[in-house]
């Protein structure tokens, strides 16, 4: 059955991709079928638990199973791929490359699938690689447009470089003596390689979940249609990373500085990319900033041990991050914008999107009693046990959560000002099937603050097989909610009173990251390939061309000189022997008197050398 799940989603996708522009039609009649299958499946693993493995490479099989962790994150990819194709069907006409993107998201969910569900590290490697190929197609998925074929490369190559660790960690592993390179393993391996191995792991976590300082490329990759940055930002790609995390946390702990580099680092991202979230003007900017910030809080728990908590938090960050980005492509189809002044009222306009997207704001914020605000605080818990300034620091990146929800909720419910009219280009309306995964993913969102309840809590924690984790007390709750709510409301009263937020050129531009990025890393690399490209022209290269020409001109004087005395000895030598040979026949007369006396010659002449010598 798991080898089912694997191939559905991957023969549907590979064969819209085969077919091409032919299949544009009928491609979600294809896509749909197989993403309900594909969640079926989901759903029926997530109970079986099944686990399968067949030979790959010498002493290490491809091997995937479910288990507590991985059974929560296959159902809730099922889950949004079908929320995304549904929406999908809506957002692009029979003209349009719907086979195209239909089988690149089904592609993309499938590695997604054999990510959470591998079991060793070449496993891991295949379907990490198959999700960075198909988020490029994806993300550049309007490749005629040089801008965002641009962006779709800035992210394939940021996140490639990255993953270069997972190699990093392989060899590591291998070194240290992991033959089957399974990913229980990599907590046991020797001190050195072990830490090798982590360092390896944190590179390609970091760089796949867009945590600091690899956060610009989730900006550049907003240039693909709604439905990718809905499963890209939600249970896929960018989860991929914390997942990792979570999934190799033992790793993390026994090496001691790796929990702690992680826990700073999503703390950090939290606070830094909240802040930059707070700003944007573009709302899919915003909501993209948000899931650097909220991926960061899951980093957190997996630094601080709290492997239950941050999948709560993936979970409910997932469900409600999916339907906000596809709230916001319902307002960009039927409005022609996603400019958050420009979007003012834009909740007013359809009912169902604007109190779909209030749901997910309000479960953004972190308020209760809705989802987020139960899996940050369980976050949180675990942090207060490592350490109180951290934990402050939490709730710190939790107002800044609450803020930018705010904002944006107060800027779409605002009644239209003066301002600019919306682009013309829009639909004016909100198309059916645009509409329809909204209200589940609103009601998923809302009731997974049911994880406040310790018993349900505690069955959570059971079912993700998580060592048990602290649980936050009525105090942390009310603290963060009342906290949350504050910092929501300022932001929210800020927009009533002066029209919006100040802005900030460093936040607005994601603290130019990118443009540090650059200079850090491409410019030197830039440098560093021409110096080495004009050591390849002048030594290598030239050298190459001066061997050839000594052999040239080492031909041309053979030829000149050596050739002519050779061809006259050998020409001598011939007429030599000709002249020999014609020596030789003379005495062949055929008369017998005169052999006799060429023996009587020879006979004197032996005689004589005899006498002499």
């Amino acid at each position: 059955m798991l080898w089912v799940l694997v191939a559905v989603p991957l023969v549907a996708g590979a064969a819209l991709l085969l077919t091409g522009g032919r299949a544009d039609r009928w491609a979600p009649a294809v896509a749909l079928p197989a993403a309900a299958v594909t969640l079926a499946l989901t759903v029926t693993a997530a109970v079986t638990r099944p686990s399968v493995s067949a030979p790959f490479l010498a002493g290490m099989p491809f091997g995937l199973r479910v288990d507590g962790l991985s059974a929560v994150l296959v159902v809730l990819v099922g889950v949004v791929l079908l929320a995304v194709l549904v929406f999908g069907a809506g957002e692009f006409g029979p003209a349009e490359a719907r086979a195209r993107l239909c089988g690149f998201l089904l592609l993309f969910a499938d590695a997604m699938l054999v990510t959470v569900t591998a079991t060793s590290l070449p496993t891991l490697l295949l379907a990490w690689e198959i999700m960075g190929a198909t988020s490029y197609a994806l993300i550049g998925f309007w490749w005629q447009d040089a801008d965002r074929a641009r962006s779709g490369t800035i992210a394939f190559l940021t996140t490639r470089a990255a993953d270069l660790g997972l190699y990093l960690a392989a060899g590591a592993a291998l070194a240290g003596g992991a033959t089957a390179l399974a990913l229980d393993e990599l907590g046991t391996l020797p001190a050195g390689w072990r830490d090798l191995a982590a360092a390896g792991v944190l590179l390609a976590a970091f760089g796949k979940s867009a945590q600091l300082p690899f956060s610009f490329w989730l900006s550049r990759a907003m240039a693909g249609p709604s439905p990718v940055s809905a499963l890209l930002h939600s249970a896929t790609m960018v989860a991929a990373g914390a997942y990792l995390l979570l999934r190799l946390q033992p790793l993390l702990a026994a090496t001691g500085w790796a929990a702690a580099l992680t826990l700073w680092a999503g703390l950090l991202t939290a606070l830094a990319l909240g802040a930059v979230a707070v700003v944007q003007r573009d709302l899919k900017q915003l909501l993209a900033a948000s899931t650097c910030a909220q991926v960061g809080f899951m980093v957190m728990a997996a630094g601080a041990g709290g492997v239950a908590a941050g999948t709560a938090q993936l979970t409910a960050h997932a469900v409600t991050k999916s339907m906000l980005f596809l709230a916001a492509g319902a307002w960009l189809t039927a409005l022609g914008t996603q400019e958050l002044p420009l979007l003012r009222a834009a909740a007013r306009g359809d009912p169902v999107v604007g109190l779909s997207f209030t749901v997910g704001a309000v479960t953004l914020a972190g308020l209760p009693p809705l989802s987020l605000w139960a899996a940050k605080d369980a976050v949180l818990a675990s942090v207060l046990h490592t350490s109180v300034p951290l934990y402050l620091l939490g709730l710190a990146a939790t107002a800044l959560s609450a803020g930018y929800a705010g904002r944006a909720l107060a800027l779409v419910w605002s009644p239209p000002d003066d301002g600019p009219a919306p682009a013309p280009e829009g639909s004016r309306r909100v198309r059916r099937w645009q509409v329809a995964p909204l209200p589940p993913l609103a009601a998923g969102a809302a009731l997974g603050g049911a994880l406040a309840l310790p018993p349900v809590w505690h069955a959570f924690g059971d079912t993700v097989d998580a060592a048990a984790t602290p649980e936050p007390t009525g105090a942390e709750l009310a603290t963060s909610a009342a906290i949350a709510l504050l910092a929501a409301a300022a932001a929210a009263a800020a927009v009533r009173r002066r029209g919006d937020l100040p802005s900030s050129p460093a936040l607005a531009g994601w603290l130019g990251l990118e443009h540090a990025a650059r200079r850090a890393v491409v410019l030197p690399a830039d440098v560093a390939a021409t110096l080495l490209a004009r050591f390849d022209d002048r030594l290598v290269d030239g050298g190459v061309r001066a061997v050839s020409r000594a052999g040239l001109a080492s031909a041309r004087l053979t030829g000149a000189r050596l050739e002519p005395t050779v061809d006259a000895a050998v020409r001598g030598v011939a007429r030599g022997g000709r002249w020999l040979g014609g020596l030789a026949r003379r005495p062949q007369t055929g008369q017998l008197h005169q052999y006799y006396a060429q023996a009587v010659v020879a006979l004197a002449v032996l005689a004589l050398l005899l006498i002499v010598l």
